[in-house]
């Protein structure tokens, strides 16, 4: 028998991804310029103001602040995504978690480690406890996650607005038309790293990052969930259950979108009203998806959304809409995508045409 010959070795393919990654932000660049000029508006001044004013150090802070709750909320949709879910109720469940934290952690008198940790911890049942409605309905009646997780976040709004205002609405006195929910006490609060600029919640969304890295990864939980992605039938046949891996997956995703107000809630605003942030949900989505559900690359995508959010401002000084920063959003999402899955099918073509040579030289040669 020949000596099997090895198989050529080419670039890393994380390398090979990053490379497209970047390829595509490039070409996307300049579609947007191109739409910028058709439309009579300078290119290289809106991209000159954007990093004119995105790399000083106030803007930079900005970013990461923007960036926070972007990582929670693509963390909860890339779970999902693991067990091939697709969970559009991030922003239901991100606002379920934001009024259970608010109105729980205003009644209760705790140090304040321990109110911030109970804050947390209620986000994060209430999250878990609406997602777990879609898990169940998909287990028990076939319903399609992504209709009643679309349906769940309509339903979430209508039932959070019927609670604050019949129930949990707080009159302050003065008459303030600015109406919230009691507000949480000092102890509840989570300090600024920079006075006004970053809040201290960026260090819990990084750990939400590496636990998400350690539990996908490297968990035993982690490959059931995977596994069963992949393939439920074969899943089943190693004794997993995806059904049981369906509700799980789906509660562990909502108990993590649950965090994804409270950088707001518990490091500015300090209560819930209709002053909200809303949007988390679906930015999530595109996070994630840019980030192609991996913990470096969600982090990467999340500053990117987060960079050209924080420089949508001040294009107007150039007399740029800054519906353009959406539009930029919108063409790297959709370039990086296509761009990737483009990439990623070469190189599973070239690997098997490797292994097909590889084996037919390999193969026993008569005497």
């Amino acid at each position: 028998m020949a000596d099997s010959p090895k198989l050529k070795a080419g670039l890393p393919r994380p390398l090979v991804t990053t490379a497209s990654s970047i390829g595509a932000v490039i070409l996307a660049m300049a579609i947007c310029g191109i739409v910028l000029q058709l439309n009579g508006k300078s290119a290289f001044d809106a991209y000159g103001k954007i990093i004119e004013t995105g790399f000083t150090g106030d803007k930079l802070l900005e970013t990461v602040q923007r960036a926070t709750p972007l990582i929670i909320a693509a963390v909860a949709v890339a779970l999902g995504f693991k067990m091939n879910l697709f969970n559009i109720g991030v922003e239901g469940q991100f606002l379920m978690g934001m009024f259970a934290a608010a109105v729980a952690g205003a009644y209760i008198d705790l140090p304040a480690p321990l109110h911030v940790l109970f804050c947390l911890v209620v986000a994060m049942i209430a999250g878990a406890a609406w997602a777990s409605i879609a898990g169940l309905l998909l287990v028990k009646r076939g319903v399609n996650e992504v209709i009643s997780t679309i349906m769940l976040n309509a339903l979430a709004l209508q039932v959070l607005d019927w609670l604050f205002n019949e129930v949990f609405r707080y009159d302050v006195e003065g008459g303030s038309l600015d109406v919230k929910t009691k507000p949480l006490p000092s102890s509840a609060w989570m300090p600024d790293l920079v006075t006004n600029k970053l809040n201290s919640f960026i260090i819990i969304s990084l750990v939400v990052v590496v636990l998400f890295w350690i539990v996908v990864f490297k968990s035993r939980f982690g490959f059931r969930l995977r596994a069963s992605g992949l393939n439920a039938t074969a899943a089943k046949t190693a004794g997993i259950s995806s059904k049981k891996m369906i509700i799980q997956s789906l509660a562990i995703s909502g108990a993590v979108a649950g965090l994804a107000g409270l950088p707001a809630l518990l490091g500015d605003i300090h209560a819930y009203g209709p002053t909200r942030p809303d949007g988390y949900g679906f930015k999530g989505i595109a996070v994630a998806l840019l980030g192609r559900n991996h913990p470096a690359g969600i982090v990467v995508a999340a500053l990117v959304f987060g960079f050209l959010d924080a420089t949508a401002g001040p294009l107007q000084l150039k007399d740029i809409p800054q519906a353009i920063v959406l539009v930029l959003q919108a063409i790297i999402l959709l370039t990086v995508v296509i761009v990737n899955e483009v990439v990623a099918r070469w190189l599973d073509r070239r690997t098997a045409e490797r292994t097909a040579g590889a084996l037919k030289a390999a193969e026993v040669v008569p005497a």
